[in-house]
This record gives structure tokens, sequence and C-alpha cells, in this order.
């Protein structure tokens, strides 16, 4: 299946969120891959996987629910550390196999207590370390 069959509505246009489910893309573990973005600055703050579970759990009490890989289990961001993610809107691209989140990060995004995950920057032949942690 495919979103491609969409392509060619007008802006306006209303799709059933069934038939959006229904065409993901998911891997092997029905996974998707999830993009959070700080809704009014643009900051892409972290990457992430979700399943169809976690998108309708994030969609009914507006707090954002990943799926974690290496835990094997829900991940409501921010239930330990209080870095909660407020979802703002949720969008799909063409193909139907990424997410983009727009959010309202309280603290860090990330594990390291750092703003962003996106901290190691390429600098001529070497990586660099672009941000500090959180106070």
């Amino acid at each position: 299946m495919s979103l491609k069959q969409y392509e060619s509505l007008d802006k306006g246009s209303e799709i059933a969120l069934e038939d959006i489910f229904a065409n993901l893309k998911l891997d092997e573990n029905g996974l998707i891959g999830a993009i959070a973005q700080q809704h009014d600055t643009g900051e892409v703050l972290m990457y992430a996987y979700m399943n169809e579970k976690s998108i309708r759990e994030t969609l009914e009490t507006g707090q954002v629910c990943y799926w974690s890989r290496s835990r094997q289990t829900y991940w409501r961001k921010g239930e330990s550390s209080g870095h909660r993610q407020k979802l703002v809107s949720i969008s799909f691209d063409c193909d139907g196999d990424c997410i983009l989140l727009k959010v309202d990060q309280l603290g860090a995004a990330c594990h390291t207590n750092r703003r962003n995950c996106f901290f190691f920057e390429i600098s001529a032949n070497n990586v660099v370390i672009n941000s500090d942690p959180m106070a």
C-alpha cells in the first residue's frame, strides 16, 4: 500500500486516519521513525520510534509516547526526568515512512541532558561537541 493515491488531493482535503495507518511503511517490528521538532523555533530535538499504539496514545493524551527499542516498552517522554514533550501536531511524510512531531519541549530532549540529541557536529576532519548539558 502507498500514500501515492492521495498525492494529487487539494489543500484542505481530508483522509481518514485509519487509511493513513493502513498505508504507513512500518519496519519488521511494526515501528516507524519519528522526528521531534520544537514547534515555535523549528529546532530539531530528537529521533525515536513509534508504533500505531504509541501514535494513538499520543493523540489521545497530548503527551508524546514512543517505543523504546532498547527497553522493549513504551516510553512516555519525560516520565522519569520531567522533561516532557507536549504534542502540538503530527504530520506524515509523502512516503509514509517517517513522522514529524511538532512539540513543546520542557527541558532537555536528550538523555544526556542536552536540549537536543544532535550535538556531534562535523568540523573539517573532526567531530566537535556543539553544546553543553543543561544546568
